[in-house]
């Protein structure tokens, strides 16, 4: 098939340090053109992923110091794309509502994966006005707060890794690591009790954007002048698998409907369980006492810190290997895609 990409721009693709949804376009880029299809990549002018790349800015947004404006280089690239589509059999957006009216006027199918929360009240008009559209979710409770709409989905699929970037580590260590961004809704605060708590090492490894810079100064930092409490700052994924296996467990203790969580499975790839919270889709990616523990309050998520050395680390590999792996996702997109050309449709 001749397949379009269709990547943020805030980080390349895929990202050299954080960024979960670019990362999981580079992959699935690599992986589709390793299949045998022939892949145009738009993203950002610094991506490195196996694919003919056509870029609307020089770099990433995030490292971009004269980016003012991010909607205008999307608009730039969806223009692009579009101009394109007839080159294509199908295109594959992960750039949510802003590509729906170009979308929907295309001769060329295009299917939308959803990255983000769909909770947000503005958000159910908009996806009434669009229902037909095909779109995928990367959980079913990501699925929910638009139940009753009508919507088009065509599948769920789970967001899956290159295994051979996360080599297993059959022994951990001690401490504990928060891999995150630095936002209220994960829930730094409640990492830090925990492991104080608990009387562990917390290494945290983390993003602030910018609206997150104020809660982090205010709420955060004051928190951090502990010994037991490490902050390294973000780190690339060489860094990333490194500290994730050595860990007695990623903590993420998550305060919202999260999407999916690609840390979670990046820490199961490396044999590391997780200690986390029952939210978004939590209970769909974690085992509960085979590859995370699961617990609600501050009492039970140091109960869990402290016990969690008992599961099998080989079992969080896997788990990662049978359900997560980016084969295992190529494939279920190919299936879409397929299915997706083959249906007859009308433009709008």
């Amino acid at each position: 098939m001749r397949i379009a990409q269709i990547a943020p721009l805030a980080e390349a693709v895929p990202p050299e340090r954080y960024g979960g949804t670019e990362r999981v376009v580079g992959d699935l880029t690599a992986e589709l053109g390793r299949r045998g299809h022939e892949v145009t990549l738009f993203a950002s002018g610094d991506s490195t992923a196996p694919a003919d790349l056509i870029a609307p800015t020089r770099q990433s947004l995030r490292t971009d110091p004269t980016a003012q404006d991010k909607l205008a280089p999307h608009i730039q690239e969806l223009g692009q794309a579009f101009e394109r589509s007839d080159s294509f059999d199908i295109m594959h957006s992960h750039v949510d509502y802003i590509a729906f009216p170009a979308a929907a006027l295309s001769r060329t199918p295009t299917v939308h994966t959803l990255h983000g929360r769909l909770d947000l009240p503005h958000l159910r008009p908009l996806f009434a006005q669009f229902r037909g559209l095909p779109f995928v979710s990367i959980s079913d409770a990501q699925r929910a707060p638009l139940d009753g709409l009508g919507i088009n989905w065509m599948a769920t699929i789970y967001h899956g890794l290159p295994l051979d970037e996360y080599p297993f580590d059959p022994d951990g260590g001690e401490q504990l690591v928060y891999l995150a961004r630095m936002s209220r809704e994960k829930r730094p605060d409640l990492a830090i009790e925990v492991a104080k708590r608990a009387g562990m090492k917390l290494t945290m490894a983390a993003k602030i954007d910018p609206t997150d810079k104020d809660y982090f100064e205010r709420e955060i930092r004051p928190l951090l002048d502990h010994p037991l409490i490490e902050f390294i700052g973000e780190v690339d994924l060489q860094q990333k698998v490194e500290l994730l296996g050595r860990a007695r467990a990623l903590l993420f203790p998550i305060d919202w409907p999260e999407p999916f969580g690609l840390v979670m499975i990046e820490a199961m790839a490396c044999g590391t369980p997780v200690v986390t919270r029952p939210f978004g889709a939590v209970p769909e990616i974690i085992a509960h006492e085979r590859t995370g523990l699961v617990a609600s309050s501050v009492e039970e998520l140091v109960d869990a810190v402290k016990r969690v050395d008992r599961l099998d680390r080989r079992e969080c590999r896997r788990e990662v290997k049978e359900r997560f792996s980016v084969a295992r996702m190529a494939a279920d997109y190919e299936r879409v895609y397929r299915q997706i050309i083959e249906t007859p449709r009308e433009t709008s």
